[in-house]
């Protein structure tokens, strides 16, 4: 059994190319896999284990349909090649293998490798002395069950039956390495739900020489107050709601200052009355201006952060717009498809433990080829990954060290940013298919038709 249990180990490895030859490819540890087998019960199925579940698992996110027939499929594949006892392509098996899979050690997982890759990022591809973080939320549709609506309600402005259960997923991503360090999920509506409410709950991911750049609704004093208190700097624009006057406070240089932030009398909802009560009762912040849009930042020395740098630095902030694109688009995290929300959550935390692995092969492949990793093709990676991962599954190791070579050089080969063409409309020229649009619970409408027929 032990046996097994390492040549799994070796599997799963390999089919995501985790050599151990540097720091980025080699992610998974043997004894935390070794855990996932003790963490996910009892099984009896020989077949769909809990290392290939989580293999088959990582890759279904990957394909091009998402469906648990296609990583069913895969894994008939594997087993006919190997020449093993076939299974069958039922997907009941494999989907009641997915639920024993621990939930918690798959989050853990996704932070662990994620601050990984953020703490081993190299110096060139940082900011100064800092390790830039990015934070924002967005929103996930899941299949209309009565589950999903208990934990995930729908939009209370829609109809009910017309709906989908929807989430709120706020995440924290380096912008070194662009892996996501840390995430938190909530309903849509609903006191303590919103962006910063779920950010509370990411703070102490946040370190010392750590730099969150973040949208205008962070700014607020009990965020700027508690990540002082860590060591983390900030950088955000102004707040809309509030007025910045250049003529008061310390002026370094035009519309450039040190002002003193005093504490509200008024708590936000995230955080309790004995953490709020230990805030400081004032603190210093820089506040200036660059083209006209004022920025806000717990860096007060002007000659070492020079308010171009800075706002030039703060324009990053929109990759992690594109991020979540990437996870909506490619990894298909816009529409998820499980029916429970335990495995609503599961399903995106391992997206985003696929994510994270793609990621640590294009910094793998930048940091051999003096490149940078946000440079490189996210979607290009997974392509290219996804079609020569058979051929690493089983591959002696002496095969894999040269074929890994050809590998990392491919994925430098696909740089993004380098467009010369003209901006194009954000339009469309193909027709969207001419479907009615549902206007009543989906029962009541195969009701409908099926009276329809009958009366026909």
């Amino acid at each position: 059994m032990r046996h097994s249990i390492q040549h799994q180990i070796k599997r799963i490895k390999n089919s995501f190319f985790q050599l151990e030859t540097n720091a980025f490819n080699s992610l998974f540890c043997e004894d935390r896999l070794t855990e996932l087998t003790d963490l996910s019960g009892s099984y009896r199925d020989k077949i769909y284990t809990p290392l290939v579940t989580l293999n088959a698992f990582l890759w279904q996110t990957l394909s091009d349909n998402g469906g648990c027939k296609e990583a069913v499929t895969r894994i008939f594949a594997e087993r006919l090649e190997a020449q093993q006892d076939l299974n069958s392509i039922n997907t009941g098996p494999y989907c009641k293998a997915r639920q024993r899979l621990s939930l918690l050690w798959i989050i853990q997982e996704v932070r662990r490798i994620g601050v990984k890759l953020h703490e081993e990022s190299k110096p060139k591809w940082s900011w100064k002395e800092f390790n830039v973080v990015l934070v924002d939320g967005t929103t996930v549709l899941m299949p209309d069950t009565v589950q999903n609506q208990q934990v995930y309600p729908q939009q209370s402005v829609q109809k009910e039956g017309l709906g989908f259960p929807i989430a709120r997923v706020v995440g924290l991503i380096s912008l070194s390495a662009g892996t996501i360090t840390d995430y938190a999920i909530g309903p849509f509506q609903g006191k303590g739900t919103g962006e910063t409410s779920l950010f509370s709950q990411l703070i102490d991911t946040l370190q010392p020489k750590d730099l969150l750049l973040a949208d205008r609704y962070y700014s607020t004093y009990a965020i700027l107050a508690t990540l002082s208190s860590k060591g983390a700097a900030f950088v955000s624009q102004n707040h809309a709601q509030k007025k910045v006057n250049f003529k008061s406070g310390s002026h370094p240089k035009a519309k450039d200052h040190i002002v003193e932030w005093h504490k509200p009398k008024k708590k936000p909802v995230w955080m309790s009355k004995e953490d709020y009560s230990l805030l400081p009762g004032t603190l210093n912040v820089r506040e200036f201006s660059v083209s006209g849009i004022v920025y806000v930042t717990t860096l007060l020395e002007s000659k070492k952060y020079p308010k171009k740098e800075l706002a030039k630095l703060y324009k990053n902030r929109w990759k992690i717009e594109l991020d979540f694109r990437t996870l909506k688009t490619d990894l298909k995290m816009d529409m998820l498809r499980c029916k429970t929300p335990e495995m609503v959550e599961k399903e995106i935390a391992i997206r985003f433990m696929a994510y994270n692995l793609i990621r640590g092969s294009l910094m793998a492949a930048a940091d051999k080829h003096k490149q940078t990793p946000r440079y490189l093709s996210f979607k290009a990676a997974t392509q290219l990954l996804k079609a020569v991962c058979a051929q690493f599954y089983n591959a002696p190791m002496s095969l894999m060290t040269t074929n890994y070579k050809h590998l990392l050089k491919a994925l430098v080969s696909t740089l993004i940013g380098q467009r010369k063409r003209p901006p194009q409309p954000r339009a469309v020229k193909r027709r969207p298919k001419a479907y009615p649009v549902l206007t009543k619970p989906r029962s009541q409408a195969c009701e409908a038709l099926k009276k329809g027929f009958c009366n026909s």
